[in-house]
């Protein structure tokens, strides 16, 4: 065999759980081979370069051989290379993830807390009924 469908071939070399994910991926563009997009029925062969993204991670690999069966991560491993290129920037973005500051505590507002709720039903009950009456006694 030397050449397979690129849905097949990315779901046998573990990039995506199921053909039909694969499928959506290369459908929405983010897979291109040899820097052309591609349809789902478009054949790999060995010696051809794939940028695959998947979420954040983009990856750029070149195809060593070809399989049509699903096996083991160690064996999928051996049916693609990654660039010295990718690889680098791959790490140099999970390093700048890692560094990052947490998106939630740079929030000034958001849901209050149990003490803002309290301070807001003391502020609500406590005089309201003494400076503003609806009744006619007042």
């Amino acid at each position: 065999m030397d050449k397979l469908r690129i849905d097949k071939w990315l779901w046998a070399a573990r990039f995506y759980k199921t053909r039909s994910l694969a499928c959506d991926e290369i459908d929405k563009g983010r897979v291109l081979i040899n820097g052309l997009p591609v349809k789902p029925a478009r054949e790999v062969k060995p010696g051809d370069m794939l940028q695959v993204r998947s979420g954040s991670v983009s990856r750029t690999v070149s195809v060593l051989a070809i399989s049509d069966k699903r096996g083991p991560a160690p064996v999928a491993a051996l049916l693609f290379r990654e660039t010295d290129e990718s690889l680098h920037l791959r790490q140099q973005a999970a390093e700048q993830r890692r560094l990052a500051p947490e998106p939630a505590l740079a929030l000034a507002q958001g849901r209050p807390t149990k003490r803002d709720r309290r301070d807001t039903e003391k502020l609500r009950t406590g005089h309201w009924n003494e400076r503003w009456s609806a009744s006619i006694d007042t």
